[in-house]
């Protein structure tokens, strides 16, 4: 019995780390989508000359049953400036405006979460 109580007591005591550990910082993720310039050619929900941040996140999970691979696709995305088809011509899709990995990181998960 002494064992159950600590299976579950270490259970709560790290679900409350788990779920900070994924919150986004709704915020700051729309600041550097804006200071980006993403919302050129992206929307959360209207086709512009890109995919909607919704079908993005779809196409994602869809693709990628591993979240942690989404997550890893999508970081390679938004900061190689890979080549990407726009009216049929192809030119390079500009990356985030930062380096810092935890702000990379939350816009993903603000992208994923749309």
């Amino acid at each position: 019995m002494k064992l159950k109580h600590a299976l579950l007591l270490s259970g709560l005591l790290v679900f409350p780390l788990t779920a900070t550990a994924v919150e986004v910082d709704a915020d700051a993720a729309q600041a550097l989508i804006k200071k980006s310039k993403c919302l050129t050619c992206h929307s959360v929900d209207k086709k512009k000359d890109g995919p909607p941040f919704k079908e993005t996140a779809k196409k994602y999970q869809e693709k990628y049953k591993d979240k942690a691979e989404a997550e890893q696709k999508l970081y390679v995305h938004l900061t190689t400036n890979p080549k990407v088809k726009v009216d049929g011509k192809e030119e390079e899709h500009e990356s985030l405006k930062t380096k810092n990995d935890a702000e990379i990181r939350n816009v993903i998960q603000w992208i994923l979460t749309r």
